[in-house]
């Protein structure tokens, strides 16, 4: 992929994030949010490698999966505030969107369980196309019941489904290497699947390790496991600036910072063209937060519509008994 392509996506996630942390000091944003500054990279990388009809199933931290898929962002920022324009009608939030016009099925809140729904989605899709699902989550997720029960079914299933831990060494303040026994890629390959620790902070890597799998499992070799070696440059969350939690010690996050993703995609695209991009984006972006702020709340009366499914089909050939 050019590498001006995968900038601009890194860069598109950073201000958005950045723009969003604004919202959030402003009180525009109300619920706060889960940044995923730092781990521009595999966001990126990973959907470079997906076609538009491939599936993501995201996570709490997932405003770059939706972004590097396509998402709007003007229509996402929208829905960070509840707005009524949002991609959900503001009902989802910061912590459980889904982009359906651009295939991303929803971010699970609750940690790894977003993998059995991905695990799900792989088999239904692997019935009658060579489509390709990926599901993301974080290292808290990787003693989770719920993941390994997926890692199961979809080594049984030989369905075509990525799981992609993005692995930034803190479940919330919980430092993983006090929390995992074993490794992260041992855990998909008890169940016999093939499993990778790859570097996620640079975009080239990312996508390379990305094609490979997702082109694996287009071709019918079932699903594997990518864990990329990433960090998360803000807190667990927001609300943290107010708590003042202590758990990282600076001199750890001053190393992940010498090797900022986003700065070394930088230096592979020329002066130029970056002060192009970057302008392009901040004009979007002032745009995507004229849009959210200005938008309307959505009408109480309308609180239960959406709530429950309607207009389901059984598939082709499936028995109504």
């Amino acid at each position: 992929m050019n590498a001006a392509r995968l900038y601009r996506t890194m860069r598109l996630i950073r201000r958005f994030e950045e723009r969003a942390i604004e919202l959030v000091r402003s009180g525009d944003i109300a619920s706060g949010i889960h940044p995923c500054i730092g781990q521009e990279a595999v966001a990126a990388g990973v959907c470079a490698a997906l076609r538009p009809d491939d599936i993501v199933l995201s996570n709490h931290r997932g405003h770059g999966h939706l972004l590097a898929k396509g998402s709007d962002p003007g229509r996402f920022l929208a829905e960070l505030a509840a707005k009524d324009t949002g991609i959900d009608r503001g009902r989802a939030g910061s912590f459980h969107p889904s982009d359906f016009s651009v295939g991303v099925y929803g971010a699970s809140g609750t940690v790894g369980h977003g993998a059995a729904i991905a695990a799900g989605v792989a088999w239904a899709v692997g019935q009658d196309s060579d489509r390709v699902v990926v599901s993301f989550f974080g290292d808290g997720a990787v003693s989770q019941g719920a993941l390994l029960e997926s890692f199961n079914l979809a080594a049984l299933w030989q369905v075509p489904v990525v799981f992609v831990c993005e692995n930034n060494y803190y479940a919330t303040t919980l430092p993983a290497d006090t929390a995992i026994a074993g490794t992260v890629t041992g855990r998909a390959e008890a169940f016999g699947i093939p499993a990778y620790t790859v570097d996620g902070q640079d975009a080239d890597v990312v996508l390379e390790a990305a094609a490979g799998a997702v082109g694996r499992a287009r071709a019918g070799g079932g699903p594997s496991l990518l864990e990329f070696s990433t960090y998360r440059y803000e807190g667990h969350h927001t609300f943290e600036r107010t708590m003042r939690l202590r758990y990282r010690d600076e001199a750890e996050v001053a190393r992940w910072r010498a090797r900022d993703p986003l700065a070394l995609q930088a230096s592979r695209v020329a002066p130029g063209e970056r002060e192009r991009i970057d302008a392009e984006i901040e004009t979007l972006l002032d745009e995507a937060v004229r849009y959210a702020v200005e938008s309307p709340q959505p009408d109480p009366l309308d609180a239960f519509d959406h709530l429950y499914a309607g207009g389901m089909r059984v598939r082709a050939g499936v028995s109504h008994a």
